[in-house]
């Protein structure tokens, strides 16, 4: 089976992620899109992530009415910080007959050589890039194992959601509805 896994804090997810992963399920010849929610990424404080339960919680919210799309908590038992190279090798020797690509925004591929063993990512799994709006160029952009693909540029933030909630103004149309639900019952991001 061919996965694209699509790395991620996803605090909250919301409907820009839901569609770039069906974008790059429908675009990329994969059988399935992995959210692999990060327990701590390590270029990101941790101080404002929900636990990470709840946001692999919400993931699943968001994905549960389509079978392309599957959520992993993967990372939660490796060591912190996760690095993307550690969680691919430890995916590949459980799952030895999955084929899995790695989903990143354009924006990330100028600085993708600064990520750890990116050389051995960039040779053993590839990358499957979406569009960013103001992504710098790249010399990656022409490398064989790079592979763009088709995906609306949404401009939606975790970030502008939480400042959302903290004003007490509606996220309706910006987070699944059941997710939106979860965050009021939670009462998430309010402080």
């Amino acid at each position: 089976m061919k996965i694209g896994l699509f790395f991620g804090s996803f605090n909250p997810i919301h409907i820009g992620h839901l569609i770039i992963a069906n974008s790059v399920v429908e675009y990329a010849n994969l059988n399935q899109v992995w959210f692999v929610v990060s327990p701590q990424n390590p270029f990101k404080k941790s101080s404002n992530l929900l636990h990470e339960q709840d946001r692999l919680t919400m993931v699943r919210q968001a994905i549960s009415d389509n079978p392309k799309l599957n959520a992993t908590d993967i990372e939660f038992g490796m060591p912190k910080p996760s690095y993307t190279v550690d969680t691919l090798t430890y995916l590949t020797d459980k799952y030895p007959k999955h084929e899995f690509r790695l989903i990143i925004g354009e924006d990330n591929l100028k600085n993708f050589p600064k990520w750890k063993n990116s050389e051995i990512i960039l040779e053993h799994y590839g990358l499957l890039v979406y569009p960013r709006k103001d992504a710098e160029a790249s010399e990656l952009a022409n490398h064989p194992n790079v592979h763009f693909f088709e995906a609306p540029q949404i401009e939606i933030s975790a970030t502008f959601i939480r400042k959302m909630i903290r004003q007490n103004k509606s996220v309706k149309y910006l987070v699944h509805e059941d997710v939106e639900a979860f965050i009021h019952l939670k009462k998430f991001f309010q402080g």
